[in-house]
This record gives structure tokens, sequence and C-alpha cells, in this order.
């Protein structure tokens, strides 16, 4: 048989160059989208408030040349990240968002995995019907259906008038401007985001691990645990960080449903940008949010990444 000749520099310089191109257009598109306005918006925070317009100081005037560079650098500091620490107000927002997110998370995980797992086990011929009804909510806008779940938990809304019909309650249920109010926008909002990676990886679990564990003797419960469960982590962990950090930066739910009593980060974000003006303060909090959130995933990557590269 014929071998295929080999090829010259010249083909092997060309085929260098177009997957440096193409490795380039993520690089370029993450350098102009994210780290850019991420750098824009981390000098922000390192200035000073003024009535003025820009709302803050420095701001680099390369007119002046060099100077004008060292005097911009030298009005930077880190007053704005004191502040934060300093007041209770935003360690309270950062914690209870926290929290709020937490919970939310781990709520729409219990929701989600039977769903997902039910979704799996259907027949392929339905399962086409039952992920596009998970998506079907996405084909509304979110305010919408923040705005119908107003008028679903309202002491005069849906919910109250059936279980008063019902005979359950014989007084309105107070769920509005309350975090009960707030778990519920977040998890019907965030719910398709942990059923669709959990359905991919249940959908390709491969069955015949749990024939033979049953075939062994594990009963359908142990089975489940021991095998179904450790193979769909990867989808759990997708799940959770597609729903954890959304929720933790999350406006438009507290800000409807929970009311002025429920605190959240973004709230206090919403707040200093555009009534109080503040735009370092406000940079600051963005900052901070971005780094809990950005660092521990991370983390978590490098040790994935470890962890496959000492399997290979």
């Amino acid at each position: 048989m014929a071998q295929a000749p080999d090829a010259s520099p010249a083909d092997v310089g060309g085929g260098r160059w177009k997957r440096a191109a193409l490795i380039a257009v993520p690089y370029v598109w993450l350098l102009v989208l994210f780290l850019a306005p991420f750098f824009i918006v981390l000098k922000i925070s390192l200035s000073d408030t003024v009535i003025a317009q820009p709302p803050y100081q420095p701001v680099l005037d390369l007119a002046n040349g060099w100077r004008g560079v060292v005097d911009w650098w030298n009005g930077l500091d880190f007053e704005n990240y004191q502040i934060l620490f300093e007041d209770e107000l935003y360690v309270a927002s950062y914690l209870s968002s926290l929290k709020i997110a937490t919970i939310s998370t781990l709520l729409t995980l219990a929701i989600a995995y039977p769903m997902a797992y039910a979704m799996a086990r259907a027949p392929k011929s339905i399962r086409p019907t039952l992920l596009m009804a998970v998506i079907l909510p996405f084909w509304t806008s979110l305010l919408i259906r923040v705005y119908a779940w107003i008028g679903i938990l309202n002491p005069e809304g849906l919910l109250n008038q059936f279980l008063l019909w019902t005979g359950i309650i014989h007084e309105p249920l107070y769920i509005m401007n309350t975090e009960t109010a707030v778990y519920i926008g977040i998890v019907y909002s965030y719910l398709p985001f942990m059923v669709l990676p959990l359905y991919s990886s249940l959908e390709k679990l491969d069955e015949t691990l749990l024939e033979a564990a049953a075939d062994l003797g594990s009963p359908p419960w142990r089975s489940f645990w021991q095998i179904t469960v450790p193979l769909s982590l990867p989808g759990v962990v997708a799940g959770c960080f597609l729903v954890f950090i959304p929720a933790c930066g999350e406006f438009v739910i507290p800000d409807l449903l929970g009311g002025s009593e429920t605190l959240m980060i973004g709230k206090t974000l919403y707040n200093e940008f555009f009534l109080n003006r503040d735009w370092p303060v406000s940079s600051a909090i963005a900052v901070l949010l971005l780094l809990v959130l950005v660092v521990p995933i991370a983390i978590y990557n490098n040790i994935q990444a470890k962890e496959l590269g000492g399997k290979a």
C-alpha cells in the first residue's frame, strides 16, 4: 500500500498558524468582553467618589504625558474595599446572598434530580418532548414569569384562593415579601439549568452496570447510591455551578418577590450604583463578588485537571 507523502515544512507551518488562529478566537473574545470591562471596573473601584462627570477620580489624562499617568496612579487606593469589610451592610449582603444561593441550589438539586432521572429512564420516543417541556419556560421573559409569581403568592393570589377553597387554611398565607418567596422564585427560574446537565449525565449512564449489580445481588437502592449517583456527579457539579453563580448576584427576583426586607448583594449593588451614584463602591462590590465566585471555580477546575492528569 502506498504511503502518503510527508508534509512539507510550508504545510506544517500553515497548519500551526491555522490552529493558533483558531485557538486565539476565544481568547480575543474573552479579552474584549470580559477582561477589558473587568479592568475598567477594577480601576473605578480604586478611585474616589466625586460630584462630577464621571463621578469618580482620578481620571487618566494622557494630555499631561507621563506626569498625568503618575498622578493617576498615585490617586488610586483600596479605601473602597476597606469600607466593604467595615460596613455591616455590605458584609450582611454578601453573607445573605451566599446563604440564599446555597439553600436555593440545594432545593433546586433536590427537585431536579428526580426529574432528570425520570427523563433519562423514560422511553426514548418521549424524551425529546420532556426535554422541550423543561426548556419551554425560556421562551417567556424572566420578568414576566416573576410577575406571574406575584399573582400566585399574593395574599389574594391563586395559591391562597385555592387553599382557602379546599379548606386547608382558614386565613391567607403571607408568602410575598419574604425569603420563602425568593427561594420559590429562584428555584423555579433556575430549575432548567440544573435539570439539563443532570439529564445529560444520567442519559449517558451505562445500564449494563446496573444489570451487573443486580445480578450480583445488589438491591436497587444500593445500586443507585453506589453507581448512579457517583457517575452523575459531573452533572451535579455543573448544575450547582449554573444555579449558584447567578443566584448569588440575582436582583430581579429578590427585588420583586422579597421586598425591602430581603438583603442580597445584587440589590445593594443596584442601590449604590443608581440611587447613591457611588460608582467606586459599587465597582468594588462587583469585583469582590466576582472574586468570591470565580476563585472557588478556578480551584475546583485545577483539582479536576490534576485528577485527570493523574489518571492519564
